[in-house]
């Protein structure tokens, strides 16, 4: 047994106290063992001294007193088990060798490297508190300004600029409303006007003695009927593009005036919060305060900068939209009105033509998607 190869050597050779190889004790070893065992022998009370594998003597086992529940005394003698020694032989590299020669046994196990984890809950949690920070600084500056306290920041120029938009939209939405009802009055009787002309044709065919009256207001109704659906073409182009500039397009201006409105009641929030931090004594406590809220005003300060200039360019550009879009749309909508009543209807659809107007045959549906 103890002329195997040295890498397995250690599994198989007996030892006793003293270090030398004794054979004689084997199996009285094995047995007391089996007694000691449930006695609670402890790891701690262990000492496992390891040489080099080139060595003949594997190791030592010295079994020191336990201090614990009593049990009978083990032998002196202490021949380990094959699977004992071949868990020693695998300890073999958490032994570490200090400088004086003696190797102690270490702790081998996974390395956990920390890193900070962050909460999504400790996150949302964060955004809720400044979420709502900020919106009690919004209330109490809208609250303050309302009640003649608290100042506000004002860009005149501005200020007249979004009051005029909004004044002339609602002037503009008006003109909408009121062409929309033109536009239904006008369908009516255009609609009127057909089922006239349609009736006096017929009594044109029944009646021979007034053949040639009912003919001719016929005639009448059903040209008065063309005129009023090429006229009718012309308002609901009209119409169209009156409702894109005001609903859309000045819509659109408005929703960046109110984010730009946003933008300064937050700027004047944390204006105000930062007058009064100066205004207070400066201390140990004070002075991180004031250096935050510096910080949030500065940042709310270039937000603010930022959405004034994003207004004067929207507002600029709409300007100069709406004057084009409106005046092609005013002309239209004068010289068709000035051509039907004058019953000029070479004028009136030469009007239609230059404002590539294409009016729907009456009785005909509309082209699918694979026409057009």
């Amino acid at each position: 047994m103890a002329q195997e190869s040295p890498k397995n050597s250690a599994a198989e050779i007996p030892v006793t106290s003293n270090g030398e190889v004794d054979d004689s004790h084997e199996h009285g070893f094995n047995r007391d063992l089996k007694r000691s065992l449930p006695a609670g022998l402890g790891l701690s009370e262990t000492q496992i001294t390891s040489h080099g594998f080139d060595s003949t003597k594997e190791g030592v086992i010295e079994a020191g007193s336990f201090q614990g529940s009593p049990a009978p005394p083990l032998p002196s003698v202490m021949s380990p088990s094959r699977v004992a020694a071949s868990r020693l032989a695998q300890q073999g590299s958490d032994l570490i060798v200090p400088a004086g020669g003696q190797r102690t046994q270490t702790k081998s196990g996974p390395v956990i490297l920390a890193d900070e984890i962050k909460n999504p809950a400790m996150e949302k949690l964060e955004l809720v508190r400044k979420w709502s920070l900020n919106t009690y600084k919004c209330t109490r500056q809208i609250i303050s300004e309302k009640l003649g306290r608290g100042s506000r920041t004002v860009d005149l120029e501005l200020e007249a600029q979004i009051d005029i938009l909004r004044d002339n939209k609602k002037k503009y939405e008006n003109i909408l409303r009121l062409a929309q009802t033109l536009s239904t009055q006008l369908f009516q009787m255009v609609h009127t006007q057909r089922q006239l002309g349609d009736a006096f044709a017929d009594l044109s065919l029944k009646s021979l003695e007034l053949h040639e009256e009912f003919g001719y207001n016929a005639d009448t109704q059903k040209l008065l009927a063309k005129n009023g659906e090429t006229l009718l073409g012309a308002i609901n182009f009209f119409i169209a593009s009156v409702n894109t500039l005001v609903n859309k397009t000045i819509e659109d201006t408005l929703m960046t005036v109110k984010q730009y409105e946003s933008a300064r009641i937050e700027y004047d929030a944390y204006r105000t919060d930062l007058e009064e931090l100066n205004l207070g004594p400066r201390d140990a406590n004070t002075l991180p305060k004031i250096e935050q809220s510096q910080h949030l005003f500065q940042a709310h300060k270039e937000k603010y900068d930022k959405m004034r200039n994003d207004v004067s360019i929207k507002l600029k550009f709409l300007e100069e939209n709406k004057v084009k879009v409106l005046h092609n749309q005013l002309v239209l909508f004068h010289n068709a009105i000035a051509a039907y009543f004058a019953g000029n209807q070479k004028q009136l659809e030469q009007t239609l033509k230059q404002f590539h107007i294409k009016l729907k045959t009456p009785g005909v549906d509309a082209p699918s998607w694979l026409e057009e």
